[in-house]
């Protein structure tokens, strides 16, 4: 358990995002599923921020990529 005392709230932040994010989007709510994609693209945000600081350049690529597809989820469920 002592792992837990010295990570950065933001990481529990992104990972509640993460949990909420995806929580909406399997919901099956159509009129919801933006909501769920712009939660996710926000926790996307944080882990690519929290990978460029811990120089983790793979896992900041990766949430990259998912914000930008979270991001094209969003215009396409509003219909822009």
């Amino acid at each position: 358990m002592g792992n837990f005392k010295g990570t950065v709230p933001v990481r529990w932040i992104g990972f509640i995002l993460a949990i909420l994010g995806v929580y909406v989007l399997s919901s099956a709510n159509v009129s919801t599923q933006w909501l769920g994609w712009t939660i996710s693209s926000i926790s996307c945000t944080i882990w690519v921020y929290m990978g460029y600081k811990d120089k983790d350049i793979p896992r900041m690529l990766m949430e990259l990529v998912y914000v930008f597809l979270s991001i094209r989820a969003i215009l396409n469920w509003l219909n822009l």
